[in-house]
């Protein structure tokens, strides 16, 4: 046996769009953590993969706590279960442990006590300012001085170890207003492993590639995780290994249209070298701007990402305008209306009208 780009494609499908989810958390739960740098896309992510998903029951499920956000792996922010999320802070912990030991030079003191002692502050929640402040005041207490002084990257680090969570006080959830920080409570023992189960659950197929820039662990540790988990891998593209559950869902084809948010899973959860499963390396380079890590929200269609989409500005009321590449299939009108209703429901928002645009773009390698 060995899959074929068309077998990854189908597999990962049916763990990304699943039958039968009623509940926001259960869509999480099935689908895996959602990358938000972006604030809307959960609320985009999660109405495309299961329509009739409102703005309201994704903001409830924040609020109830059933959901949280905050920066893990690879230092973006993430939507996860806190499960899930805690997962992810372990994962942190590990893959970007040399960043912080090197920007922070520690001598006395150790990281492990740095983030226990920021976690202990944030027993309630906190601002960047505060988290900033009590930083550099422990830098100087433990190690007698502040190498960070004048960096902007303090900032960050005061959050980005994966162990606090995020929330708006200003604004809606689907909003990038200022954030505050507190501790996520303990899930129980959570260890990188469960980082790497997560992913193969929800992502699987993947090769050990795939997993290691989706988490930001080494390809040492992921091969450690991948052992101790008992996965055999198989014979896939590229003369890449691939590993999954013993008792995957099915596949599922994708037929229609659907609207995607920015850093969506179907891009965002695999090794950008193996990324054609969903979608030819030419469409991803204009998806994907690597000068300034923008990316321009997806289109899919028929399981394929093969042209992107905007509604923008601020105002409830917007137009929607739909580009297709050259040498795909037009989206048909008639296709247009369920896709469209979840992208309102999922923002709160409502569509003036559609422009469907063709744009031309080098499908090469």
């Amino acid at each position: 046996m060995a899959y074929s780009l068309e077998d990854l494609a189908a597999l990962s499908m049916g763990r990304q769009f699943p039958y039968g989810v009623d509940a926001v958390v259960d869509l999480v739960s099935a689908t895996g953590p959602v990358q938000s740098q972006t604030a809307r896309s959960p609320f985009i992510g999660l109405a495309a993969r299961r329509p009739g998903t409102t703005f309201d029951e994704v903001s409830a499920a924040y609020e109830l706590g059933e959901i949280v956000r905050g920066s893990t792996i690879r230092g973006t922010v993430h939507t996860a279960t806190p499960q899930q999320y805690a997962a992810l802070g372990a994962a942190t912990r590990v893959g970007q442990r040399t960043l912080w030991q090197r920007l922070l030079k520690l001598e006395q003191g150790n990281l492990d006590e740095l983030w226990a002692a920021t976690e202990e502050f944030a027993d309630d929640w906190r601002t960047p300012d505060e988290l900033e402040q009590h930083l550099y005041d422990w830098l100087v207490e433990h190690e007698g001085r502040n190498p960070l002084e004048g960096q902007p990257i303090g900032r960050y680090l005061t959050f980005g170890h994966g162990g606090l969570v995020r929330r708006p006080v200003t604004g809606s959830w689907a909003g990038q207003g200022a954030p505050v920080y507190r501790t996520l409570p303990p899930a129980g023992p959570v260890r990188p492993v469960d980082a790497v189960a997560l992913h193969v659950r929800c992502h699987g197929p993947v090769s050990r590639h795939d997993i290691a820039w989706w988490s930001g662990l080494g390809l040492r540790v992921v091969d450690a995780a991948i052992e101790s988990l008992g996965l055999v891998g198989v014979a896939g593209p590229a003369g890449r290994s691939y590993v999954d559950v013993p008792s995957p869902p099915p596949g599922r084809d994708l037929p229609g249209v659907r609207f995607l948010p920015e850093f969506d899973a179907l891009m965002c959860g695999y090794d950008p070298a193996a990324r054609d499963r969903f979608a030819d390396p030419g469409h991803l380079r204009r998806l994907w701007n690597q000068n300034n890590g923008m990316v321009l929200p997806p289109l899919l269609v028929d399981g394929r990402i093969t042209g992107y989409w905007r509604a923008t500005g601020s105002a409830r009321k917007r137009p929607l305008e739909v580009v297709w590449f050259a040498g795909a299939r037009k989206p048909r009108v008639s296709e247009l209306s369920e896709p469209v209703a979840s992208l309102e429901a999922g923002l709160d928002i409502t569509i003036t009208g559609v422009t469907l645009t063709r744009e031309s773009v080098s499908v090469g390698p």
